[in-house]
């Protein structure tokens, strides 16, 4: 009996369909037009015999098996696209396409370090990055939809190599005056819980935060509010209350032309680790740990 197999191209159209949720904008994304990749969603059913999507004027919606058929079609990308990985990772060490994601806390702090000298001692390397959350980025990196990811821990990250570069500490920031005491570290218990202010939920940098103050009314009270660690600033800066900052941020100027004092926090836990992450058994592993340690030749200072 001959059997009928699904092609790469027809399981990226359904992939793209089931991201963009429209067929106009999963046809942009795919380089294709909308009919191209409708006919290959069709092609794709007619082979198998199921209706993966139901189509109506307005909404795509896909029938569970769809979803199912979805979720496999991830990993078969993702393990296609390693047969080529397998090839580039036995030529030239970091040469290439790789997409990282690195987290916002990271991000603007640490990526103008690296770029530079990535740039300039690997420059057959195509690094593509994007900004996202903890949870997107390792979602992503499960999906396939990125190589590896630069993160703070603990954050669980499902099945995943870790290499761990240096650890950031954590320092409360507040304007001149607010926090009294010596200018030693500062003890929970001297935050006015009412008045401390994080990022949103999403942001690792929030529950890390929380750990470093151990008070478990300080965690209940906080206000979460932030998008990211330069509005808290401005915040901060205009009286609306404190934050904790992680090191790296204050050492690359986040604090610069503001009125805001920065001190250590008396905590075991008063610190994030800085780390690099990619799938397991990867086949590019000597490149990520290649990667990992050119990260963390430029830890920013203890």
């Amino acid at each position: 009996m001959t059997i009928y197999l699904p092609t790469l191209k027809q399981l990226q159209y359904l992939v793209a369909l089931h991201d963009a949720g429209h067929f106009g904008r999963a046809a942009e994304a795919s380089n294709v037009t909308q009919s191209t990749l409708s006919a290959g969603i069709r092609e794709l059913e007619t082979l198998i015999g199921v209706t993966l999507v139901e189509r109506t004027r307005r909404v795509v919606r896909f029938t569970p098996l769809g979803e199912r058929i979805v979720e496999k079609a991830h990993r078969v990308l993702r393990e296609a696209d390693e047969l080529g990985e397998i090839a580039r990772a036995a030529g030239r060490p970091l040469s290439g396409e790789m997409r990282m994601s690195v987290i916002p806390t990271i991000a603007p702090f640490m990526l103008p370090r690296i770029l530079p000298r990535l740039r300039r001692d690997y420059p057959d390397l195509k690094l593509y990055l994007r900004e996202e959350a903890s949870g997107s980025a390792c979602e992503a990196l499960q999906q396939g939809r990125t190589d590896c990811v630069l993160l703070a821990l603990p954050y669980g990250c499902g099945d995943v190599e870790v290499d761990e570069l240096f650890d950031d500490r954590l320092l409360v920031a507040f304007p001149q005056g607010e926090v009294g005491g010596t200018n030693g570290p500062i003890v929970a218990e001297d935050i006015d819980e009412t008045r401390l202010l994080l990022l949103e939920d999403g942001h690792c940098l929030k529950d890390h935060a929380l750990a470093a103050c151990s008070h478990l009314e300080l965690r209940g009270r906080a206000s979460m509010l932030g998008t990211s660690l330069h509005t808290i600033v401005q915040m901060v800066e205009n009286g609306l209350g404190v934050t904790m900052l992680p090191a790296m941020a204050i050492e690359s100027g986040i604090l610069e032309g503001t009125h805001i004092v920065a001190r250590p926090i008396e905590s075991e836990r008063a610190s994030r680790r800085i780390a690099l992450v990619w799938r397991r058994a990867s086949p590019r592993e000597r490149d990520f740990r290649l990667l990992a340690d050119v990260l963390r030749a430029h830890a920013p200072a203890a």
